[in-house]
């Protein structure tokens, strides 16, 4: 239960950063084009990658630092990070087809039920 508690904390931090984030990038860039967004994507993935090989060979950082930080932080931060390192990590044992099915299935996917969510909400508040 503690780690949960910690995951849960670190998940405001990282949500918290990321509104953060994403309104200094939209102040000094402007909303023609989701600076903030991107930002927080490449940062996010930047650091979890840091973030699980450090955890993962540094003596002393502890499973639930390691949790913390990842599950956490990055992922109140943006869970863009975790598909990122995911799909690196099928790159990095050579499974190029499932890094390539994970990219096409998550990008496809998620627009289509984005696309499908936006129809239910337009029928469902009737316009």
């Amino acid at each position: 239960m503690e780690r949960f508690l910690w995951i849960c904390l670190g998940g405001a931090a990282g949500t918290g950063a990321r509104y953060l984030l994403g309104g200094w990038v939209l102040h000094w860039l402007g909303p023609g084009f989701p600076w903030g967004t991107l930002a927080v994507n490449v940062l996010g993935s930047f650091l979890l990658g840091a973030l699980m090989h450090l955890g993962l060979v540094v003596e002393g950082f502890s499973p639930a630092l390691r949790l913390t930080l990842t599950t956490g932080v990055m992922g109140g931060f943006t869970t863009y990070s975790t598909f990122s390192y995911e799909t690196l990590r099928q790159l990095q044992v050579g499974a190029y087809g499932q890094a390539l099915l994970n990219v096409g299935a998550t990008v496809v996917t998620c627009l289509l039920a984005c696309y499908l969510g936006l129809v239910l909400a337009r029928a469902l508040a009737g316009n």
